[in-house]
C-alpha cells in the first residue's frame, strides 16, 4: 500500500546527493542504489495545490456551463437581429417580446445598417442574399459594404490577386519546403553536436565578436566627432555645436561601454570557462538521453489543445447573455456579473495551464539530467526520462501547479492593467500615462524573475523531492552563493543559444533562396521563405530550449555536489572536467591517482570519481557539510 499510495507514507528521511544510503532501507537494493537520487523514497509535494486545481477546473466547468444555459454559439457565428433573432436558426419564441421566434432558417445573413455611432442607432436585420442588398457583398455570415476603403486598396495595388498569387507559390513550392524544414532539423542537430565538441571554441569566438564590435563602434564614434568638429566653424549655428557636442558624448558613452565589457571579460575569464565545460556536459547529457528533444513536441501540442479549449469557451462566454426588451422591436442580450466574471476566470485558466505544461516540460528535463549527474555509471541509467515523467506524475504535480499559479497570476495582473490602461488613459495626462508604464514594467520584470526562479525551484524539486517554497529558497541560496557564475551563464551562454537560432535560421533561409529563387512561376518567392524561416526558428527554438534548460540544471547539479561532498572522503559526483572549477579539485584528483590501498577512497584498483563505472564505496559518516558554496568552488 506504501508503494501507491505516496500521500501516506511515513519516511520523512531524504537521501541527498552523495549522503550514506543505507541499503537495508532500500526497497530494491542494487550496485547502483546509492548513486542514483530517485532511487529514493519520495512524498507528495503540495498537495494543496492539486486540489485547489482540481477544484478551480470544477468550477470553470460550472461557469461555462452556466454560460451555455444562457448562450448560444451561433449568435456569434450567425449573429442576431433587432428582435433577437439569430440568422440562419428556427428560434424559439418569447412571451415578453413578440417579434422574437421568427423563422429565419432561409435567411441567413446578417445586415447592419445605420449612420449612428451608437449601438443604438444602428439596425439588425436577418436577409437570404447580401447580393440583393444595394453595395453589400457576404463575408462570414456577414453581409460588408463592397466599395470600402479596404477593397479600394487592395484593387488599387493589386492585393486583391495576392492571396491567389500566394496560394499558387506555395501548392507549387511545398516539396522545396519540406527540403527546406528537414534542413532546419538537420543544422539544429549540427548545432548541437558543435557545441558539445568545440564549445569553447564558440564561445571565445562570440565574445571575440563582441570586442571587435564594441571596439569598432567606439573609433568610429571618436572618428565621426572629430570629423564634426574639424568641419565646425567659428561662425558656426547652434545646432552645429549641438550636433558635435552629442557625437562626443556618444564616443564618450561607448568607450565608457567598451571599458565595461572589456574588464567584465576579464574578470568572467574563469567562469566563462565553466560556461564552457557547463556547455559540453550538457551536449553529453542530451547525447545519452537524445528523446529529451522530443518533449517540446508534446508540449506544443498540448499547449495548442488549450488553446483550442479556450478559443471554445471564449465563443461561448461571449455568446452568452440576458435578454433585455428595450421596445415591442427591439432587444438584445446583456451579460450579467457572473458571464462577466467567467471571462476573468476563463483567461486565469488560460493562463495557468500555459504555464503548468510548461512547468512540466521543464521538471521532466531537470529530473532526467539531475538522474544522469547523479548516476555515476552512465550505462545504468534506466530510462531516466520515463522516471522523471512518473515522478512527476506520482509526487510533483502540485509544486508545478504552486509555481504555474503564481506566473500566471502576474499575467493576469498586468493583462488587466493593460486593458485599465487603454480605458482612462487620456493622452493629455501624461502623469497618469507615465505611472501606468511604470507599473506595467515593475510587474514585467517581477514576472521575469518569478519564472526564472520557478524554473530553477523545479530543478531541485526534480533532484531531491523538496516542496515548491523549500526548493525556491534553496534556489534562490544557490543562485545569490553564485552570482558571477550565474550572470556568466545568463550572459554568454544564452548570447551563444541566441546566435545558435540565428545561425539555424540563417542558414535555412540562404539554401532556401539557392532553391526557390530558382523555381519557374513563382510570383512572390519570400512568401515561402519566410515561412520557412518561422519554422527553422521554431525548430531551433525547441532544441535550444531543451540544451538551456540541461545547461542550467548541470549547473545546480554541480552546486549542490560541491555542498554535499568534499572529493576525499566523499567523492564527487560530477566529471573531471567540472571538478577542476572547485578549490580542493587538485587534491582530490591526486587522491584519486594515488595506488590501490593508499587512500580509502580507492578500492580495487579504482578510484571513486564521476568517471567511475563502478558503485562507489558508502561513507561511513557526511562530516561538516559547507556553510556556503562560494567557500568550495573556485
Amino acid at each position: 500500500m506504501q508503494q501507491f499510495c505516496c500521500c501516506l507514507s511515513n519516511r520523512t528521511d531524504k537521501v541527498s546527493p552523495g549522503e550514506s544510503f543505507d541499503h537495508s532501507k532500500s526497497p530494491s537494493p542494487s550496485s547502483d542504489e546509492s548513486d542514483n537520487i530517485f532511487r529514493t523514497e519520495r512524498q507528495c509535494t503540495d498537495i494543496l495545490f492539486i486540489a485547489l486545481k482540481a477544484a478551480f477546473i470544477f468550477i470553470l466547468l460550472v461557469l461555462v456551463i452556466y454560460c451555455m444555459a444562457f448562450g448560444d454559439i451561433y449568435r456569434i457565428i450567425n449573429g442576431y437581429d433587432d428582435c433577437a433573432n439569430v440568422c440562419g436558426r428556427d428560434n424559439k419564441p418569447d412571451q415578453s417580446l413578440p417579434c422574437k421566434g421568427a423563422d429565419r432558417t432561409k435567411e441567413q445573413f446578417l445586415l447592419v445598417e445605420g449612420t449612428g455611432v451608437t449601438e443604438s442607432d444602428l439596425h439588425r436585420m436577418c436577409v437570404s442574399s447580401c447580393s440583393d442588398v444595394e453595395g453589400f457583398k457576404p463575408f462570414l455570415n456577414r453581409c460588408v459594404r463592397k466599395n470600402n476603403p479596404t477593397e479600394e486598396v487592395a484593387t488599387r495595388t493589386g492585393l486583391k490577386n495576392f492571396f491567389q498569387q500566394v496560394s499558387e507559390d506555395l501548392e507549387a513550392c511545398h516539396q522545396e519546403m519540406l527540403a527546406l524544414a528537414a534542413t532546419a532539423f538537420v543544422f539544429s542537430l549540427l548545432t548541437l553536436v558543435l557545441l558539445r565538441v568545440i564549445p569553447g571554441l564558440i564561445v571565445w569566438l562570440v565574445l571575440l565578436a563582441v570586442v571587435l564590435a564594441c571596439t569598432a563602434g567606439t573609433i568610429w564614434l571618436w572618428l565621426r566627432w572629430r570629423y564634426e568638429s574639424d568641419q565646425l566653424s567659428k561662425d558656426a549655428a547652434d545646432s552645429a555645436r549641438m550636433r558635435m557636442n552629442n557625437w562626443l558624448y556618444y564616443a564618450i558613452a561607448a568607450t565608457i561601454a567598451t571599458l565595461l565589457v572589456y574588464l567584465v571579460i576579464l574578470v568572467m575569464r574563469k567562469r566563462i570557462k565553466l560556461v564552457v565545460q557547463l556547455f559540453r556536459e550538457a551536449g553529453k547529457a542530451i547525447a545519452s538521453m537524445p528523446f529529451l528533444l522530443a518533449e517540446p513536441i508534446l508540449t506544443f501540442a498540448t499547449i495548442a489543445a488549450v488553446i483550442v479549449l479556450f478559443v471554445y469557451f471564449t465563443v461561448w462566454i461571449e455568446s452568452a447573455g440576458m435578454l433585455v426588451v428595450e421596445s415591442n422591436n427591439s432587444a438584445k442580450y446583456v451579460k450579467d456579473s457572473t458571464m462577466l466574471f467567467t471571462r476573468w476566470y476563463n483567461l486565469l485558466a488560460f493562463l495557468w495551464f500555459c504555464q503548468f505544461i510548461i512547468g512540466c516540460q521543464h521538471m521532466i528535463i531537470a529530473g532526467a539530467v539531475a538522474c544522469w549527474f547523479f548516476t555515476r555509471n552512465k550505462a545504468n541509467l534506466n530510462n531516466p526520462i520515463g522516471r522523471s515523467f512518473c515522478n512527476l506524475l506520482r509526487y510533483h504535480l502540485g509544486t508545478v501547479a504552486l509555481g504555474s499559479f503564481l506566473i500566471a497570476v502576474v499575467q493576469l495582473l498586468r493583462t488587466m492593467l493593460k486593458l485599465l490602461m487603454h480605458t482612462v488613459r487620456n493622452p493629455q495626462n501624461r502623469v497618469t500615462s507615465f505611472l501606468f508604464e511604470c507599473c506595467q514594467c515593475c510587474l514585467q520584470c517581477f514576472e521575469r524573475f518569478l519564472q526564472y526562479l520557478t524554473r530553477n525551484a523545479y530543478i531541485l524539486t526534480a533532484m531531491h523531492g523538496d516542496p515548491f517554497c523549500r526548493a525556491g529558497k534553496n534556489a534562490f541560496r544557490l543562485l545569490t552563493s553564485n552570482a558571477l557564475r550565474v550572470f556568466a551563464i545568463n550572459s554568454a551562454g544564452d548570447f551563444v543559444l541566441v546566435l545558435a537560432k540565428v545561425f539555424v535560421v540563417v542558414a535555412t533561409g540562404l539554401i532556401g533562396m539557392e532553391l526557390i529563387q530558382k523555381k519557374p512561376g513563382v510570383h512572390h518567392p519570400y512568401v515561402p521563405l519566410i515561412l520557412v524561416g518561422i519554422f527553422a526558428y521554431l525548430v531551433a527554438h525547441c532544441f535550444m530550449t531543451v540544451y538551456e534548460m540541461t545547461v542550467d540544471t548541470i549547473f545546480l547539479c554541480f552546486c549542490e555536489d560541491c555542498e554535499t561532498n568534499d572529493g576525499i572522503s566523499r567523492p564527487y559526483f560530477m566529471s573531471r572536467g567540472l571538478m577542476e572549477f572547485v578549490q580542493n579539485s587538485k587534491k582530490a584528483l591526486s587522491i584519486a591517482d594515488q595506488p590501490t590501498g593508499a587512500n580509502p577512497a580507492i578500492r580495487d584498483g579504482k578510484a571513486w570519481t564521476a568517471s567511475s563505472k563502478t558503485t562507489p564505496p558508502q561513507p561511513g559518516g557526511m562530516g561538516q557539510r559547507p556553510t556556503a558554496i562560494s567557500e568550495t568552488v573556485d
